[in-house]
């Protein structure tokens, strides 16, 4: 490693130089030897910031080098170590909604080398959760495969499918290790490795007709390219082509599953111009159109975070949350023909929801939160949630509190010319008592007229915020955060940030009915008027 504040030595001259080395290398001796001695620096260990500083590159311009070398975004340019142990210490599956791992797992053959593959325990809740020793899990972007691993340790047939062939090396490699039993005794399958393309699975048709299980962590589009030449790669695309594609891959998999079948998918979001951009949203639906029933939606907590110094400041000064979530969807293949949820049709049925001004209980907090995932003790949930959305949003404390509840008469204030508020808080307490579908489909017609009567008293620049949460009917989640963003659809509003919050110390071990998931997060929806 370098000694601070000393010059770099070039390592083709052998010499130092004066100015910066990928200035030197790509000057003195061409853009390839300046990529070669990237790769070196990386492959001996130095961090990837020192490296950074050191060439004078951005983190991106870093992994753009490396996927071109190794046709995948590697993050650790080493063989993973020995198998100490074959599965997580201490594990117990997942009950909630929530989905935190602190730690990614390291169990196996499983590491951290492949850049943007999801953590282990993910596959393992999925798997163990959703299949039985000896059924068929299909991976179709196996990536460096983590979800084949699993299915070999937990006695499961495999097929694991991804488009990069660097990819499938990379499985291969992780999945070279022997067990003649698993550790609860069952028979163990080497996974059916190959080249393919989730847009068409045909040949997975033809070997298996259908299959039990989906599990899969798709490329998201233009945040880490997932290959350097490789086509069809979906990462490469622009959003709209992204969603346009996983249309395809929703339909083949409704086809390739079995009725009654899951299939788990991790999508994330991401940000432009400070503004969220919610493909994960946006994916669910094309899962939803495609014929699916939504089982689960959970919600997959993101670590490292930075939420401290420089990140905090700037969350701050600009008004934007680090993105610290994705989704998690468990889509159910019907038995019989799923029926399409259209959240703008009005029932036959009579079911009166008012709005009422109400006053926001609030407790000081030392500081604002900074991600898009805000964790409160149980007692004081809603009143830091509200001060955190009021110091946030409405800067000079111009606000109007809004509730929703069922067969409550409209008292919704009217505005005094020319005067405009920095922000409009819409609350539903309601859905805590787990309204019918009628009432559903009655709340978000309510949340669409309120806001389009409201929209108008907030200054431009300022914010709408609606809390709300997923709900479960008929044993399958009604995804109201999501209907709400489908249906708002003003030309001033656009969508800032999807905030998740949920409590502290969840109780262990919950068992709910039916094996359910307990649904344990909320939304904040936060909107910006820009007109």
């Amino acid at each position: 490693m370098r000694k601070l504040n000393t010059p770099p030595v070039c390592p083709l001259c052998k010499k130092e130089v004066n100015e910066n080395l990928g200035a030197h290398l790509k000057r003195t001796h061409g853009e390839d030897e300046f990529k070669k001695a990237v790769l070196k620096a990386k492959e001996s260990g130095i961090s990837d910031p020192e490296i950074g500083a050191l060439f004078n590159i951005t983190f991106r311009q870093l992994q753009e080098i490396i996927t071109e070398a190794y046709g995948i975004p590697v993050s650790v340019l080493k063989k993973p170590k020995r198998i100490k142990y074959w599965e997580p210490k201490n594990f117990k599956e997942e009950t909630t909604t929530v989905w935190s791992f602190p730690q990614r797992g390291d169990w196996a053959t499983h590491n951290g080398r492949f850049r943007g593959n999801w953590s282990p325990y993910i596959p393992r809740n999925v798997i163990l959760k959703y299949s039985k020793p000896g059924e068929v899990v299909l991976d179709y972007f196996v990536g460096g495969g983590t979800t084949a691993v699993e299915a070999k340790l937990l006695g499961r047939r495999c097929v694991a499918k991804d488009i990069n062939p660097w990819a499938i090396g990379l499985t291969r490699e992780n999945l070279n290790f022997k067990m003649e039993k698993t550790t609860e005794g069952y028979l163990v399958y080497e996974p059916e490795v190959s080249v393919g393309d989730a847009r068409d699975l045909s040949d997975v048709m033809q070997r298996y007709k259908t299959v039990d299980l989906i599990c899969a962590h798709p490329p998201y589009a233009g945040i880490i390219d997932y290959s350097s030449k490789v086509e069809g790669d979906l990462s490469k695309l622009s959003i709209d082509e992204f969603l346009k594609e996983m249309r395809k891959v929703a339909s083949e998999s409704y086809k390739v599953l079995k009725p009654g079948g899951k299939c788990a998918i991790l999508i994330g979001d991401t940000r432009k111009a400070k503004h969220e951009i919610p493909i994960g949203f946006k994916t669910i639906n094309a899962f939803l159109d495609a014929g699916f029933n939504l089982k689960e939606l959970v919600i997959k907590r993101q670590h490292k975070c930075k939420t401290t110094g420089f990140w905090y400041k700037k969350s701050i000064q600009y008004n934007f949350l680090l993105l610290a979530h994705e989704y998690l969807p468990i889509f159910e293949k019907p038995k019989q023909p799923a029926f399409p949820f259209d959240a703008k049709e009005v029932l036959s049925s009579n079911i009166d929801i008012g709005c009422t001004v109400v006053k926001l209980p609030m407790e000081e907090v030392d500081k604002l939160e900074s991600t898009t995932v805000w964790i409160f003790p149980e007692k004081q949930l809603e009143k830091r949630l509200n001060k955190n959305v009021v110091d946030r949003y409405s800067n000079e404390g111009r606000y109007l509190a809004l509730a929703l509840a069922p067969h409550t008469k409209d008292e919704i204030p009217v505005s005094e010319e020319n005067t405009k508020i920095d922000l409009l808080f819409i609350k539903s307490p309601f859905l805590n008592n787990v309204p019918s579908v009628a009432e559903i489909k009655q709340y978000l017609i309510k949340i669409n007229e309120v806001v389009q009567r409201k929209a108008a008293d907030i200054k431009k620049g300022g914010f709408l915020v609606i809390q709300t949460r997923d709900v479960r009917t008929n044993g399958f989640v009604e995804p109201l955060g999501k209907r709400i963003v489908d249906i708002l659809k003003f030309d001033n509003l656009w969508l800032k940030e999807i905030v998740i919050v949920t409590q502290e110390e969840v109780p262990e071990n919950k068992q709910v009915k039916n094996e359910d998931l307990e649904i344990v997060h909320q939304y904040l929806l936060v909107y910006e008027v820009t007109k």
